[in-house]
């Protein structure tokens, strides 16, 4: 009996016979069978001769059955490599490419994203100008309507006086007229003492369109103002005299509008980097105090201040005999003697406006709760000591028109810091 292996090999090839006839049509051969023992049926000669086959002999149809096979074999093998390595080169591919697009796209949305800013930008810019200019416009025209407001005012009250002097004559010829005739003077008096009621309301509703109008003005003769927004260490104004500060006695008005005032707000004060405290002028609640030489040597006028109303206050002081005074709305408010007498004020310091000079630096070290907010004009400054007369004018008259000699509002330079501005 043969082999198991090689029992396996001839059933193989007997399977595959069929196919092996259709390389050679011409040559006939003869199938050979496999019986249930493993024993091979067919003539024993052709066997034993195949079995000694001559290997230089050429191939027979069986190895090229057998080479076919191994080509095929092959062939599926490299098929399916190639179909396995294909997906990957082309996701390698497909990323490659995804990349450039993303990074060109990146490119194209920044250059995009850069350009839609900066024209947001410039819209927004000119927006606020166009805002700017609308509120300048506006405090113009309003600023316009509320002056003509005050002469109409001023025109009526005027004619109210006339009406009511020819009312007086008017009653007098009444008087004399209920004498004659009694019935008629009564009728007359009626319709007088209704006019009369009628004058007296229309004046006082006149009063008061006055008062509001010039609190939303500025002081009269006064073009421009300094606003300090709110209160913080960094907004104050830099006042540069005219001539030195060397005093033996001054006098300092000014005008303010304060929003808002603590138990120390400053409106104005002049220090050295020994002495901060050479002069101040501040607010106190409702009170306004006057200190010279120290914290210690003050003068202070209660309830004069009232938040949100123009206020005019005037300080006065001599090294001569201590004598002080402070001045509300051109009226005595305080007066005191023994004020750092004998005392010089020394040049050399620095003068500012809502903010008090803390020995160190301009502008460095400043105290939030001391800072002035709201509104200061017509700041002047003296040598010397006005008379009542004159203190009187400054809140009167054209108090941003008479100047110091010392500081003059309008002709010394004073620079606003850290968003305090000049309005109008």
């Amino acid at each position: 009996m043969l082999p198991p292996e090689l029992l396996s090999l001839l059933t193989l090839l007997c399977l595959f016979s069929a196919a092996a006839s259709a390389l050679d049509e011409d040559d006939d051969y003869e199938l050979m069978y496999v019986n249930l023992d493993n024993e091979i049926e067919g003539p024993a000669p052709a066997t034993e001769e195949a079995a000694s086959c001559d290997c230089q002999r050429e191939h027979s149809k069986w190895d090229k059955l057998f080479i076919m096979l191994e080509n095929s074999q092959m062939k599926e093998n490299m098929m399916l490599q190639a179909l396995d390595e294909l997906p990957g080169v082309e996701l390698q591919t497909l990323k490659a490419e995804l990349s450039q697009l993303a990074t060109t796209l990146a490119g194209t949305l920044a250059t995009v994203t850069s350009q839609a800013v900066s024209q947001v930008e410039q819209a927004l810019a000119r927006s606020r100008e166009q805002a700017e200019e609308a509120r300048r416009l506006q405090e113009s025209e309003r600023g316009k309507v509320l002056e003509h407001v005050l002469q109409l005012s001023h025109n009526v009250s005027a004619r109210l006086g006339w009406l009511e002097s020819a009312w007086r004559s008017r009653a007098q010829e009444q008087e004399t007229a209920l004498q004659q005739d009694k019935l008629h003077a009564r009728g007359d008096n009626l319709i007088l003492s209704s006019l009369w009621k009628e004058l007296q309301q229309t004046r006082a509703e006149l009063r008061a369109s006055q008062q509001w109008a010039a609190q939303h003005l500025l002081p009269a003769g006064c073009e421009t103002a300094i606003l300090f927004p709110m209160r913080s260490r960094k907004i104050f104004g830099s006042v540069h005299p005219t001539s030195g500060m060397t005093l033996s006695s001054f006098t300092a008005c000014i005008w303010l509008k304060v929003t808002e005032a603590l138990d120390k707000t400053i409106v104005f004060s002049y220090g050295t980097r020994f002495n901060p405290y050479e002069i101040q002028l501040y607010l106190s609640r409702a009170a306004a105090v006057l200190a010279v030489g120290s914290a210690q040597h003050r003068l202070a006028a209660p309830n004069v201040v009232v938040p949100g109303k123009w206020l005019h206050l005037c300080g006065t002081w001599s090294s001569e005999n201590g004598s002080a005074a402070l001045w509300a709305q051109g009226e005595l408010a305080a007066s005191a003697w023994d004020v750092a007498g004998a005392h010089t004020i020394p040049d050399g310091g620095i003068l500012q406006l809502g903010q008090e000079k803390n020995g160190c630096c301009v502008g460095g070290g400043f105290d939030e709760s001391l800072a002035f907010s709201g509104k200061l004009t017509g700041f002047n400054l003296w040598d010397r000591v006005l008379s009542a007369a004159e203190v009187t004018a400054q809140s009167a008259g054209d108090s941003c028109g008479t100047r110091g000699n010392v500081v003059g509002w309008g002709v010394t330079e004073v620079l606003p810091y850290g968003g305090a501005q000049y309005v109008s």
